[in-house]
């Protein structure tokens, strides 16, 4: 009798099943310390204690995108260890902050099942929540993901797709309690611009760009314990190569787009987001983003809707003529960040 895990294949999920991931993961500083070491982060409230004490929080929370990834990765071996590729997101709202010495768990109930026409994959809908110590929580989303088939034959599910929102509604984001912007220091924060200085439709080239190494790859996903095979194993890929972690290029983008948006200081909620090509080692990613909503949630607390695009190509550059998007596009993200009103 095997006592390995294979992962499961697409014929292995059933709807509204709902599996509990091993293993709970206790974060510290010194993952704090090593996502800014892997990411050119500087949002100072996840930098500072002092600059988040005087926000009127207890001190700098974990970042957020740590926070998911850590979440997601627990989710791997159960849902993506036999993915062809992570297709995208929807409906996630940070719940809660996340401090250091707090242990994080994993959740996911099947929400949509579809076989694919070549029968040889489909695709699975899930949903996620991440819980503290305490069993509070923390982060929830809906992802889906492209899973193998085991056995061709195998007879595909009745298909089941979910009706999603297309974003998370302003007043359904959840705003730290304590949380305060009345004396938020904007010199130290590294830029003067507030939430009603930015217009709906407003494009910002984030200028920078980074160019992917292997070595900060497989660190980083070792890091958040992702263990899909087409991250590691360079003969699971017909063409010999380890796909980036989705969520590196997420994270990456996000630091990047420090330049223009340094006071977008926390992400309360990921309304999409799509992985529109591969990324490898050796690509050169670069970041620009677009307004398209504003909301006070808050006195003196505004959520900025932000489009954030990561690219190997031009800014503002997305789709071709015919509506898909372009070749060097990465990541399409829909995303609520919290900043002075």
């Amino acid at each position: 009798m095997t006592k390995t895990n294979p992962g499961r294949f697409f014929e292995d999920y059933r709807l509204g099943e709902v599996i509990r991931h091993a293993v709970p993961r206790t974060l510290a500083e010194g993952e704090r310390a090593l996502y800014h070491a892997l990411y050119p982060q500087r949002f100072a409230l996840h930098s500072s204690d002092a600059f988040a004490i005087d926000c009127g929080l207890d001190g700098a929370p974990l970042d957020d995108l740590l926070v998911f990834h850590t979440v997601f990765g627990k989710t791997v071996p159960d849902i993506s260890l036999n993915a062809v590729a992570n297709l995208g997101y929807a409906e996630g709202r940070f719940l809660k902050p996340v401090w250091p010495g707090d242990t994080l768990r994993s959740e996911s109930e099947v929400i949509g099942l579809k076989q694919n026409s070549n029968g040889r994959s489909g695709v699975v809908w899930v949903r996620t929540t991440g819980f503290d110590q305490n069993g509070e929580a923390v982060l929830r989303y809906v992802r889906w993901v492209m899973v193998r088939k085991r056995d061709q034959d195998a007879p595909a599910p009745e298909t089941a797709i979910p009706e999603l929102s297309d974003h998370v509604a302003a007043d359904a984001l959840a705003i730290p309690e304590d949380l305060t912007f009345d004396t938020y220091d904007f010199d130290l924060a590294g830029e003067r611009h507030r939430a009603s200085d930015y217009a709906i439709g407003e494009r910002i080239d984030h200028v920078d760009g980074t160019t992917i190494e292997e070595a900060e790859h497989m660190l980083a996903t070792r890091l958040w314990q992702n263990t899909a095979k087409v991250h590691f194993d360079a003969t699971h890929r017909e063409d010999g190569k380890r796909l980036i972690y989705g969520g590196h290029v997420i994270s990456l983008a996000r630091a990047l787009s420090f330049n223009g948006l340094a006071n977008a200081q926390m992400i309360v909620a990921i309304n999409s987001g799509a992985h529109a090509n591969p990324c490898f080692a050796g690509d050169t990613v670069r970041a620009w983003s677009e307004v398209l909503d504003r909301a006070e949630v808050a006195p003196g607390i505004a959520a900025l809707r932000l489009r954030l695009v990561a690219t190997r190509g031009a800014a503002f550059d997305l789709r071709g003529e015919d509506g898909k998007y372009g070749a060097d596009v990465l990541l399409d993200l829909d995303y609520w960040a919290l900043m002075p009103a």
